[in-house]
């Protein structure tokens, strides 16, 4: 679930590029008066379905990134009074992170550091092979919206990246983030100047904050803390890196592997699932949205060798990566 927030402004775009969003929003399964209150919990799968036949019915490649455009800060609710406390954009978009469980339970937000870059990243995981082209458009304009209201008019990214094959019209994309946009990369995100974002924030505001994070920890903790979300993050960071091991993972969640087996399994899961779960998502996503060769997605998923990759994928969907796409249209 989520906060329907994440439609806001959905019905005034729909009517701008034709459509009716009334009629849309049911054929999702969604209510159209479910929008009038920001808070209310509507389906993630719904609202991904909503965005990517919005996409296919107007034509509009870039729908979930123009759906981005008006966002700002105050659309994330309590969360936002207390980013708004943080003294550097590190420190809001920490606290971001922290929170983003509450917001979308399918949405994983980090950062990870590379020397002077600092590259924000995002990834939807989902229990089935819906398209998230749109959904993840719109999660990266609104990173995008919230980090420039953070750090004022004059930021620019270094790069923005996303991991599906570029638009065939024109789009958006490159009016909006300033900046040249890689498709077909290695990560979904947004690269920053790591000096940008350990910079003091002038207008920091912290009068609502202790109240908002009062209410967010309560909120965290009924919702539980969750092992396996915790390590599905762990292992996306560090697959492309070739050291997503048991160890490696629980000594990233400060723990040793036999307390990380013991909380998973108390979740119903253990880490070779977990591993099979994130890797399947991701090959299947990029096999069908991104134009990567099979060496490629080998690296990307943690492979020794592209012969590995083909191994596993075959053992684990009964056929080669290329007859699985064929089969999927």
């Amino acid at each position: 679930m989520l906060r329907s927030a994440s439609l806001t402004g959905y019905a005034e775009l729909a009517r701008g590029v034709g459509l009716d969003p009334d009629a849309m929003l049911r054929r999702a399964g969604l209510n159209p008066r479910h929008l009038a209150d920001p808070d209310t919990p509507i389906s993630a799968r719904a609202v991904r379905q909503l965005l990517e036949a919005s996409a296919a019915a107007s034509g509009a490649e870039d729908f979930g990134l123009q759906l981005a455009r008006t966002r700002k800060l105050s659309n994330l609710g309590p969360i936002s009074a207390v980013m708004r406390e943080a003294r550097t954009a590190r420190e809001a978009i920490d606290n971001l992170c922290r929170y983003m469980r509450l917001l979308n339970a399918e949405l994983l937000t980090g950062i990870e550091e590379h020397q002077d870059v600092s590259i924000i990243r995002e990834e939807i995981l989902t229990d089935n092979r819906d398209p998230v082209r749109q959904s993840i458009e719109l999660a990266i304009g609104v990173l995008y919206r919230i980090v420039a209201e953070l750090l004022g008019p004059g930021w620019k990214p270094r790069a923005v990246c996303f991991e599906h094959r570029p638009p065939h019209g024109p789009t958006i994309h490159r009016s909006m983030f300033r900046v040249g946009v890689e498709f077909n990369a290695s990560f979904n995100g947004i690269a920053c100047a790591t000096q940008d974002l350990n910079a003091s924030l002038t207008d920091a505001d912290s009068r609502l904050a202790p109240y908002a994070r009062r209410l967010l920890d309560q909120a965290l903790s009924c919702a539980g803390e969750s092992s396996a979300y915790n390590a599905r993050q762990v292992i996306i960071a560090l697959l492309p890196l070739g050291r997503c091991t048991v160890e490696q993972v629980a000594k990233t969640l400060g723990m040793d592997r036999r307390t990380l087996h013991r909380h998973l399994l108390a979740e119903g899961t253990n880490f070779s699932l977990l591993l099979r779960a994130v890797r399947s998502e991701f090959a299947c996503r990029h096999i069908l949205d991104s134009d990567h060769s099979l060496a490629e997605l080998a690296d990307l998923l943690g492979f020794s060798s592209p012969s590995s990759f083909a191994f596993w994928f075959r053992q684990n969907f009964g056929m080669t990566a290329s007859s699985w796409k064929q089969r999927q249209g």
